[in-house]
């Protein structure tokens, strides 16, 4: 099986998806996280966090294209797939990544930046749970990312 070419993927024009989609959420009334899951460097699925809108703590955007790659994809073209998500995964998202078994995944914002601006506790960071099975890359279109969560979390 040949390695997929993750470094010359187009990762501003996904991340910057995966943050609009952050920004719909809010504007949903939802937390501001999104993803996009992306194959041969072109989306092939993106969520939002819905867990306030449908009322479902399992319904963060990562865990949910999770669960869809697995049922809608093979293991070889799940190990073909990058996940861009606007803020590094929690614990549980980052364990059903490392079941679903992405190739990579790229975060805009890393736990301790999300820590820092909420004030929230430490949990065990997505790259350790990860650990020996899917590469994590963090710091894309790290800006933008933390200025949406300035935003979000300093008007509640």
């Amino acid at each position: 099986m040949t390695t997929p070419a993750f470094d010359s993927f187009d990762h501003d024009s996904h991340m910057s998806r995966a943050i609009e989609l952050a920004r719909e959420a809010v504007d949903r009334g939802d937390r501001p996280f999104g993803s996009v899951l992306v194959r041969d460097d072109e989306i092939i699925m993106e969520d939002s966090n819905r867990v306030v809108t449908e009322n479902d703590i399992r319904r963060h955007p990562e865990l949910h294209l999770a669960h869809r790659a697995v049922r809608e994809l093979n293991p070889a073209a799940r190990a073909e797939t990058v996940m861009y998500t606007s803020t590094e995964p929690c614990p549980m998202c980052a364990g059903g990544m490392r079941q679903a078994g992405f190739g990579r995944v790229v975060c805009s914002v890393s736990g301790d930046e999300l820590r820092e601006i909420t004030g929230g506790e430490q949990t065990v960071d997505a790259a350790t749970i990860l650990d020996g099975s899917t590469d994590v890359v963090g710091g894309v279109e790290a800006d933008a990312g933390r200025q949406l969560h300035v935003e979000f979390f300093g008007s509640e």
